[in-house]
C-alpha cells in the first residue's frame, strides 16, 4: 500500500518490464554472435573449396594447352580392389612367369629406386604419383602396374622370374588384431582371416569443441586433453590384453603415433557406433588401389 501511495509500484513494474526486454535483447545478441561465427566459418570453408576448384580448373586448362608431345603421361586406368576381385588380380600376378631376372617387383616409398626408373622410363613419374606402392613390370613391357597394399612392406626392388609378393600385404590372412581409435571411441576386433572372432568396444565422454576464447577456453581445452589421455589409457590397456601378436591400428591421425607396436597404422574416417564403425574401417582398410601404367 505504501508503494502505491509513493508511486513505487508503477516504477517496479516498469523496471521488471525493462529487465525482461534487456534479457530478450541479450539472448538475441548471443544468437546473432553465434550465427555470425558460423557464417564466417562457412564462408572460410567455401573460399577454401573455391580455391581448390580454381586450382583444379587451372591445372586442367594447362593440360589442354599442351601438345601431345608435351603432355605428361597418365594412368591407363585406376581401380579399387576388394574381396574376390583382390584374389583374382593376385592370382593373375602370381601366375606370370619370366626368364631369370625378367620380372621386376619393387616397393616404392619416398625415393624412386634406380631399377624402377630404368624399367618404366618416361612413365616412372607415375610410380612416384602412386607411391607408396608396389610396382610390377617385365622386361618385355607386357606388364606395367602399381598397387597400393593395405599393409606396406619395407622398400625393396628385385628382378626375378616371377612377381614377388606376399598376400598378407593385400588380404586379411591368419590371426591378427584390428583396432579403431578415435578420441571418443575405441573398438578392437580379433580376426582369423576376414572373420572377426571377438570384439572389445567402448565410448568415452570427451567434450566437444569450445567456441569461446580467453581463460575459459584454456581451461576447457586442458579438461578435454585430460579426458582424451584417460581414453587413450583405456585403449592401450585393451590392446595389451589382445591374444594375437600382429596388430593393425586405424583411426584419428593425431592419435596413431601412440601405437608404435602396430605393424601398420592408417588414418580413416569411420563414424558411428563402435561395432559398425569398426566394420566400415576394416572394409575400407583392406582395399587395394590398382594403377595401370
Amino acid at each position: 500500500m505504501l508503494d502505491d501511495l509513493l508511486g513505487r509500484s508503477e516504477l517496479k513494474a516498469r523496471i521488471a518490464e525493462l529487465e525482461e526486454q534487456r534479457d530478450r535483447l541479450e539472448g538475441r545478441l548471443d544468437g546473432e554472435r553465434d550465427r555470425r561465427r558460423e557464417a564466417v566459418r562457412d564462408r572460410q570453408e567455401a573460399d577454401e573449396r573455391i580455391n581448390r576448384l580454381e586450382d583444379r580448373i587451372a591445372d586442367l586448362e594447362g593440360r589442354l594447352e599442351r601438345t601431345d608431345e608435351e603432355a605428361e603421361p597418365d594412368f591407363r586406368g585406376v581401380e579399387s580392389l576388394r574381396g574376390e576381385r583382390t584374389h583374382e588380380v593376385l592370382d593373375r600376378l602370381e601366375s606370370l612367369q619370366a626368364a631369370d631376372e625378367g620380372m621386376l617387383t619393387a616397393m616404392v616409398d619416398e625415393e624412386l629406386p634406380e631399377e624402377v626408373a630404368e624399367a618404366f622410363g618416361g612413365h616412372a613419374s607415375l610410380c612416384s604419383r602412386a607411391s607408396p606402392c608396389l610396382v610390377v613390370a617385365d622386361d618385355a613391357g607386357l606388364l606395367s602396374a602399381a598397387l597400393v597394399p593395405p599393409v606396406r612392406p619395407e622398400p625393396f626392388a628385385v628382378w626375378s622370374d616371377a612377381v614377388e609378393l606376399d598376400r598378407a600385404w593385400f588380404l586379411p590372412e591368419g590371426a591378427f588384431a584390428f583396432a579403431l581409435v578415435r578420441s571418443d571411441l575405441f573398438a578392437l576386433g580379433e580376426y582369423e582371416g576376414g572373420e572377426r572372432r571377438s570384439l572389445v568396444a567402448f565410448e568415452s565422454d570427451v567434450k566437444g569443441d569450445h567456441s569461446k576464447g580467453g581463460f575459459s577456453q584454456g581451461r576447457f581445452e586442458r579438461r578435454r586433453d585430460a579426458q582424451i589421455d584417460e581414453h587413450l589409457e583405456r585403449c592401450a590397456e585393451a590392446i595389451e590384453g589382445r591374444s594375437a601378436d600382429r596388430l593393425i591400428v586405424v583411426g584419428q591421425r593425431t592419435l596413431l603415433k601412440e601405437f608404435e607396436q602396430a605393424v601398420q597404422t592408417r588414418a580413416v574416417d569411420a563414424t558411428g557406433k563402435p561395432a559398425a564403425a569398426l566394420d566400415r574401417a576394416f572394409n575400407g582398410f583392406w582395399t587395394t588401389r590398382l594403377y595401370r601404367i
